[in-house]
């Protein structure tokens, strides 16, 4: 057998396993893996540097799946490489418990570099990616840092608007790392691509200024894409697409080029039917020896240049492989709790402030830390002072300007921090957090050490009116599962929050105000209370009832609780910057902090949505807001201390 007959018969090895796993599962996605597996044997085979007995070895060349639906694809490659799937995990493709999910899932299965399902996402996470190896390539230099990123996209990735962010923001910053293979297999799942799209792909992203190859009818030639690959990599200065044109399900008789095949059309006579044109047995997960043993020898091809990698950190300088390891760690030097400020009680700072200070702060401490905004880095305090702007000239920036693309701003820094090594925060008014969803939704499901920075969390923002004030986004993010979402009460709460973030291991929601809040009397001193999402603000001897709040609301229920006690009803105030934090701890602090056996009354600037948990009413605003001044907006709906005191009097 010749090696070209060899790599033709591993291709359709991993065609059958692409239909074997979503059949055995009655669910899956199978067209795809079968006419992207010449271009994915190209990748694997002769084109990435990867060590698959070493999968977090941090100098490999990153493979980023976004069409994710085509699951089967990289779990048969992960198999055939060595990384650790045995074919009983491809038998269970799909199932519960098993290491192959619909969606390929990071952290879930080795060799899985980001999770990938919702479309476009991972196209953008490959830009934050690149970002992380420029930045690193930069500070530490290519013997330690010198890898590219690869990735598929469909025509799915490339319809959604998120894919037009990432890249325009990718050309425009000269990401040349960047080496995607466009599938252009013209079948969507309401039928042929041509219902919907007529776009020029290579032109527009020749005007993104992306360096752009149409292979055309190449999907099967393993020598053109090969050379494209090599192309591609060899343009340093500009992100590379592909365009292959691809036939989905081939090379199948009765299905090649079948919308249906874009989902689970192959039944027990198509595979075999299938399976008879490749010259495969009749026989599900078959995987030849030959086959095998030729891809687990491309799997550990990149051990010796590891073992060199692994020997350029040994013979650096101590120093300087001890800043490379916090810096792949995404945490700070030795003391870096140190740098960050404290308020005094009595002053007014907006929060937006404080963790604007808090970044500039950590900046010399916290290597890893880049920072930016949705052209708000200003307004949202994530401006960065004495630093340069990350760009093509200035890759050891550490200043982010994401322009307008809060969807690519989202996706980007949850490929930043799954690349390691870059610690990403961004902001944007917290209104357009929905924009962001599905990104810090994935972040979430990642477990991605992202701090997102949403300010202007009210409608305490003011004229600008309801388009920009914020009233259910609070409650909509408390809703993700693994998310803290931390709104805290005063600088030095957000300090504390600023903490727990670097020292912690996944994503921070940050809720800030644009207008000043009075910094409160021993929050200075709070980190341990504050880490426990709910503690005791301000006390009162014989407290008849709590009021709990969180950000700005908590100074007004102190308002509130003095103009209460001057009426001879004294109550406790309760500042819960973080409930998730708070949900976390046992039942006996929960109680010490909230006593549910007296009324409770919540008071949050947004829908009542959430605080029922805790308490036994809620000052609230449920409808949209108004264009006026900040604190009429307040006053008017509700968010005031006379309020406050009259509802807790009516509870009482």
């Amino acid at each position: 057998m010749t090696n070209s007959d060899l790599e033709a018969k591993a291709i359709n090895v991993i065609r059958a396993l692409g239909m074997d796993g979503p059949h055995a599962a009655n669910s899956g996605h199978q067209g795809t893996a079968m006419a992207l597996a010449p271009a994915a044997h190209v990748l694997w085979t002769r084109i990435m540097n990867f060590d698959a007995s070493n999968p977090e070895w941090p100098d490999r060349d990153r493979f980023i799946l976004s069409p994710g639906h085509a699951s089967i694809l990289l779990y048969a490659g992960l198999h055939l490489l060595g990384y650790g799937l045995t074919l009983d995990d491809l038998k269970a493709f799909r199932q519960w418990g098993s290491a192959t999910p619909g969606h390929p899932e990071v952290g879930h299965t080795a060799g899985v570099e980001v999770t990938t399902g919702p479309l476009g996402q991972g196209f953008a996470n490959s830009v934050g990616m690149a970002i992380a190896e420029a930045r690193l390539r930069a500070t530490f230099g290519p013997d330690l840092c010198n890898h590219r990123i690869y990735g598929f996209c469909s025509d799915g990735d490339l319809q959604e608007g998120i894919s037009h962010e990432a890249a325009s923001w990718a050309g425009h910053l000269g990401l040349g790392r960047i080496n995607f293979i466009y599938d252009d297999n013209h079948v969507s799942i309401d039928g042929p691509t041509e219902l919907t799209l007529s776009d020029d792909t290579p032109k527009r992203f020749e005007s993104y200024g992306w360096h752009v190859q149409d292979l055309g009818e190449a999907g099967e030639d393993l020598d053109a894409i090969e050379n494209a690959l090599r192309t591609a990599a060899a343009v340093e200065d500009a992100p590379s697409l592909i365009v292959v044109r691809t036939h989905i399900a081939h090379p199948s008789p009765s299905l090649t080029d079948n919308p249906e095949a874009h989902g689970l059309a192959f039944d027990d006579a198509t595979i075999a039917e299938a399976k008879a044109v490749m010259g495969l047995p009749d026989e599900p997960f078959h995987v030849p020896d030959d086959v095998l043993e030729y891809y687990r020898s491309a799997g550990v091809r990149g051990a010796a240049r590891r073992n060199d990698w692994n020997d350029r950190l040994a013979a650096t300088d101590e120093t300087v492989r001890k800043v490379w390891q916090i810096t792949q760690d995404m945490t700070g030097e030795d003391g870096w709790e140190g740098a960050l400020p404290t308020y005094a009680a009595g002053e007014s700072v907006a929060t937006r402030k404080a963790i604007g200070a808090c970044l500039n702060a950590l900046l010399p401490a916290v290597p890893s830390l880049v920072a930016g905004g949705a052209d708000l880095s200003g307004n949202t305090g994530t401006k960065l002072a004495d630093t340069a702007a990350f760009s093509g000239a200035t890759p050891e920036g550490r200043q982010l300007f994401f322009g307008i693309r809060e969807h690519a701003m989202g996706a980007a820094m949850v490929g930043m921090a799954l690349h390691g090594g870059c610690l990403p925060a961004g902001g944007t008014f917290l209104a357009f957090s929905d924009y962001m969803r599905g990104a810090v939704r994935l972040a979430a499901l990642s477990k991605a050490k992202v701090g997102f920075v949403w300010t202007h969390d009210s409608v305490g923002v003011g004229e600008d009116g309801p388009t920009h004030q914020p009233v259910e986004q609070v409650a909509a993010l408390r809703a993700i599962p693994d998310l803290p979402v931390f709104r805290g009460a005063d600088a030095n709460e957000v300090v504390h929050g600023a903490r727990a973030f670097v020292a912690g291991d996944g994503p921070m929601a940050f809720i800030l105000s644009r207008q000043g809040v009075p910094v409160l009397e021993g929050t200075a001193d709070a980190f341990d209370d504050v880490v426990r999402g709910g503690y005791v603000v301000a006390d009162a001897p014989e407290a008849v009832a709590t009021l709990v709040a969180a950000g700005s609301e908590v100074s007004l229920c102190i308002a509130a609780a003095e103009e209460l006690a001057a009426s001879g009803e004294p109550v406790r105030v309760v500042s819960m910057p973080c409930m998730e934090w708070f949900a976390d701890q046992d039942d006996s602090y929960r109680n010490s902090v909230i006593d549910r056996t007296k009324p409770v009354l919540a008071v949050e600037a947004g829908v009542a949505q959430g605080w029922y948990r805790w308490a036994d009413d809620v000052v609230s605003i449920d409808r949209f807001g108004a264009s006026a001044p900040g604190s009429t907006v307040m006053s008017e709906l509700g968010l005031n201390p006379g309020n406050v005191a009259g509802r807790l009097r009516a509870l009482l």
